[in-house]
């Protein structure tokens, strides 16, 4: 909770220092509000880091982040509509005729009226926010910087010992891994080989069953040393626990350089085996600093690393990572076996082992999971228990230390606060959901968290794509797959999901029919409809995502578009609408809009081009749209736009008015004769790929080229 706080916080603070809002707080007389709401925002922002590592164990803590963010959030709307307001101004002076601007001066957006409601709403804000500020010295929070290191719950400290009896379905994953250690390396004396994976995949397990298989034990008779690094790689502390391990006297009264030459002195012409567990540390220079000190062993000298960061392996490993599978279900189910019931009782319930395989699929393969399970169940016999355990998810069950989701947590905490802040959306996104790193960066962007980068050379999308890229090194994501130019696909592991359910309770939620929302939810995805789902929409007034998964009928969107003003993503991927409400024009703070796949609609209301603040638009595969609306330029802040159509020409100069647009895909046109018929030098400025795919009867683009793509068709994401 504190992270998504933390995250408005510095949006209002932005929107705030903004050229825009200084100018508008002073013609208008705001200037003195928008002051001490900016000091009080800044005040608070600086106690959320620690707010949020308090809060688990402080009631009132959790109720006062509640109140903070409820009035953050409505601080946040507020600038937003100040912003839409200058949007609309641009557009009256780029597009509006003289009729168009008497219209607007006596419609509801007159400024006077516009205005007073405005400084009626900043009043308000500002004096719940001195409100929810004079109560944070109750709490004795300190203030802490965003970029320093976060604090993590320490994993149990690991040993090297492991009974082989009671490890399954590694053997092929043991016998590769002694392969490696086995192999001799002619460029260099010592050798690290990382093994990589999320957590509860088994790699600490691994590393045990490699150490103490009798052949390596003899390979590496003359020294073998396993230490458990955890988060804190302090090198000197490192180096004693190595000494420890081979049982080597550390003399606490001597100092680093007596240490360091004990462990020189150690590693002299032996041929060693050293595991370094868990580690965490992606800091080049802390690694360089040991491995000096390392680098004094015989040939064929090894380090195995565990560790769930792939940044990591690339520092420390000198050979390809090995990354851990998950474990195959007839081994997974032979594990649950052995941990639910005493031996040979199996045999007795049959129908709890059929559950039991149900139960056992909800693990995907992670063994730490598969044990959390039938720790859970060990020694029962009622059927109705057993489907307890199968029908919740895993994030509802309680966890002890060391089970999985405390185990998962550790990479949660390690996480810098903003990817916290983006790895709390993918809450709203369903098991197994297939993400395009295009689409979720563009949904990132809608939500306004990716922190503005401080060169400006480098756009908000290239930040959101270094944020997956980060993630996926940390494990977060499993199964990529690059077989487009222009994106790559990936998933998110079934624990990983509950993990992010775990994290942000409250605020984000996959509806079901089932599903009980409660007021504080913003963020919602829709996996079944009915009156059930229909019904409790009514608790809620912040909701700022709607994702439909299934089939929903008109009335439920028309009472989204009615109640939800403030929403910022829309996604009707693969709906039926014939016709788009009209009132979707009222979404004045919308970013981001999908209709793809709508094989149906033949056309966009006009309205849509009120949508001034809109930066995505996904209509590809919209198969039967006849053509994009007229005034399709006034969306003067979008920046990716994918499109199907009958037409044969993407209307003439409009689209190429679009002078934010970035990204631009036509697929599918079968009449699409021409891209930019009529369009004037000096427009698209700021396009930057231009994709066109299975358009047969294209013939024509433009006459001129855009500034960013002076390559004309080598450019195109073809």
């Amino acid at each position: 909770m504190a992270e998504i706080g933390y995250g408005i916080a510095v949006k209002v603070l932005e929107l705030l220092g903004s050229r825009t809002f200084q100018e508008i707080s002073s013609a208008w007389g705001f200037k003195g509000d928008l002051k001490k709401i900016g000091r009080r925002v800044l005040a608070i922002k600086a106690v959320l880091i620690d707010a949020e590592e308090k809060q688990a164990s402080n009631e009132r803590l959790r109720t006062w982040l509640r109140e903070l963010k409820d009035v953050l959030i409505d601080a946040e709307n507020v600038l937003d509509e100040f912003q839409y307001r200058v949007l609309q101004k641009d557009v009256m002076k780029i597009n509006g005729s003289s009729r168009k601007k008497v219209q607007f001066f006596f419609s509801g957006s007159n400024p006077l009226l516009f205005r007073f409601k405005m400084a009626n709403k900043i009043k308000g804000g500002r004096e719940r926010l001195d409100d929810i500020s004079a109560l944070k010295d109750e709490f004795n929070l300190a203030a802490q910087l965003e970029d320093r290191n976060p604090t993590m719950n320490r994993r149990d400290m690991t040993h090297s010992f492991v009974d082989p009896s009671n490890v399954i379905g590694r053997g092929d994953d043991k016998e590769k891994i002694m392969d490696l250690l086995m192999q001799l390396d002619a460029s260099r004396n010592v050798s690290v080989i990382p093994i990589v994976g999320i957590g509860g995949l088994g790699k600490t397990t691994l590393a045990k069953l490699v150490y103490n298989d009798e052949q390596i034990v003899s390979h590496f008779q003359q020294l073998r040393m396993w230490v458990c690094v955890s988060e804190d790689f302090d090198v000197t502390r490192l180096i004693k626990e190595i000494l420890k391990s081979a049982k080597v006297p550390v003399d606490e009264n001597l100092g680093i350089d007596q240490w360091q030459n004990s462990l020189r002195e150690l590693l002299k012409d032996k041929k060693f085996l050293l595991v370094l567990d868990d580690v965490w540390n992606d800091d080049r220079n802390k690694w360089m600093e040991l491995e000096d000190l390392l680098l004094g062993g015989c040939n064929g000298s090894k380090i195995i690393v565990t560790t769930r960061n792939s940044s990591v392996a690339t520092i420390m490993g000198t050979a390809s990572p090995y990354n851990l599978k998950g474990l195959l279900e007839e081994n997974c189910m032979s594990l649950f076996v052995k941990l639910a019931f005493k031996k040979g009782e199996e045999e007795q319930y049959p129908n709890l082992l059929n559950i039991g395989r149900e139960i056992v699929n909800k693990c995907k393969g992670v063994p730490l999971a598969v044990r959390t399970l039938a720790g859970l169940l060990y020694s029962r016999v009622d059927e109705h228990e057993w489907k307890s355990i199968r029908d919740n998810e895993i994030w509802n069950l309680e966890q002890k230390e060391g089970d999985i989701l405390p185990a998962l947590k550790l990479s949660y905490n390690q996480l810098p606060f903003h990817l916290k802040q983006c790895f709390a959306y993918f809450s709203v996104f369903p098991k197994d959901y297939e993400f395009n790193n295009v689409q979720l960066i563009q949904f990132w962007l809608a939500h306004g968290i990716l922190q503005s980068p401080k060169d400006e050379n480098i756009e908000l999308e290239d930040v959101g794509d270094l944020y997956i890229k980060e993630l996926l090194s940390r494990s977060f994501f499993q199964d990529v797959n690059q077989e487009y130019i222009w994106c790559y696909e990936f998933k998110m592991h079934d624990l990983v999901n509950d993990l992010a359910l775990l994290s942000n309770k409250g605020e984000f939620s996959v509806v079901t029919k089932k599903s009980t929302l409660t007021a504080e939810v913003c963020h919602l995805s829709f996996l079944e409809n009915g009156q059930e789902v229909t019904a409790q929409l009514e608790k809620l007034s912040k909701v700022q995502t709607i994702i439909f998964k299934t089939e929903q009928p008109t009335s439920l969107l028309e009472a989204c578009i009615a109640r939800f003003k403030y929403l910022r993503v829309l996604d009707l991927s693969n709906s039926s609408f014939e016709l788009l409400p009209s009132s979707i024009g009222s979404l004045k703070h919308l970013r981001y809009l999908d209709l793809s796949n709508n094989r149906i609609i033949k056309q966009l209301p006009d309205s849509i081009c009120k949508l001034h603040s809109l930066q995505t638009l996904l209509l590809s595969g919209c198969s039967n749209l006849e053509r994009l609306p007229k005034g399709i330029r006034d969306i003067i802040s979008l920046r990716h736009l994918r499109v199907t159509t009958k037409h044969t020409c993407l209307l003439e100069k409009a689209v190429g008015c679009l002078d934010s647009l970035q990204s631009l895909l036509i697929g599918e046109c079968e009449n699409l004769k021409c891209v930019f018929e009529g369009m004037e030098e000096g427009r698209l400025t700021n396009l930057q790929r231009l994709g066109v795919v299975e358009c047969p009867s294209l013939t024509f683009v433009t006459q001129y080229q855009t500034p960013n793509c002076p390559r004309g068709l080598d450019n195109w994401g073809l």
